[in-house]
């Protein structure tokens, strides 16, 4: 078995088990779901400064349902054990981590999917031809969220206050992803020119590709403490 199927093998227990539970995506999307409604009465749809406001609600909405998502990603596993049998398989840490990464990953894009539409219909937003952009940002966002929060949240899964202690590390390392996205999400929105989107696209891409191969390899040292 190569490095690549092993990556599957953790991918797919990851989502067998959430089929079956549902317990991460039905929180999740429930969580970012309350915030947007909050949000919407909060704000009026049809005010001429919505398109401003719109791109923080949607990206807070994300972060906290991420964040609660990503809490649960190794509580299971280090509950029941698992954890420590998939440190002794003959696998490498870094396909561990490459597998639960792409599980967060996966979670998170399906709940922006649900969310999205939700998301564009209570604040009346016009959409269609900026939608490539947006389905872009939100991948990089995304890739960059999942990329820092699966390493932290292996690291606190050995804490007893792993709910408190993702969110603290977490938050101040994944804040340049946030702003991108916000940004980047609010240019789009306004149908600002592509030049001045292109530096928040850089930025994004720079983090992914950085943090991925960082996190990636830091993985072995963080999961064994």
């Amino acid at each position: 078995m190569n490095f690549f199927q092993k990556v599957w093998l953790i991918v797919w227990k990851d989502l067998v088990i959430e089929l079956r539970t549902k317990e991460m995506l039905s929180a999740m999307f429930i969580f970012s779901l309350l915030v947007v409604i909050i949000f919407n009465f909060a704000f009026d749809p049809g005010m001429s400064y919505i398109k401003d406001v719109a791109p923080g609600i949607l990206w807070v909405a994300i972060t906290f349902a991420g964040t609660l998502g990503l809490n649960r990603s190794f509580i299971n596993e280090q509950e029941n054990g698992c954890l420590y049998g998939l440190m002794l398989a003959p696998i490498d840490r870094g396909a561990i981590y490459l597998g639960k990464f792409l599980g967060n990953l996966l979670f998170m894009l399906l709940i922006e999917i649900f969310l999205f539409p939700i998301f564009v219909v209570f604040f009346n937003l016009s959409v269609l031809q900026s939608l490539p952009l947006l389905l872009l940002i939100a991948f990089l966002a995304t890739v960059g969220f999942a990329a820092v929060g699966t390493l932290l949240a292996g690291m606190a899964a050995n804490t007893k206050t792993r709910e408190i202690l993702l969110p603290i590390l977490f938050f101040p390392l994944v804040v340049p992803v946030i702003i991108a996205a916000v940004k980047s999400t609010g240019r789009v929105l306004n149908g600002d020119p592509m030049d001045q989107l292109a530096g928040w696209l850089q930025l994004l891409a720079a983090f992914d590709i950085i943090f991925l191969v960082v996190c990636f390899l830091t993985f072995e040292y963080v999961i064994e403490e």
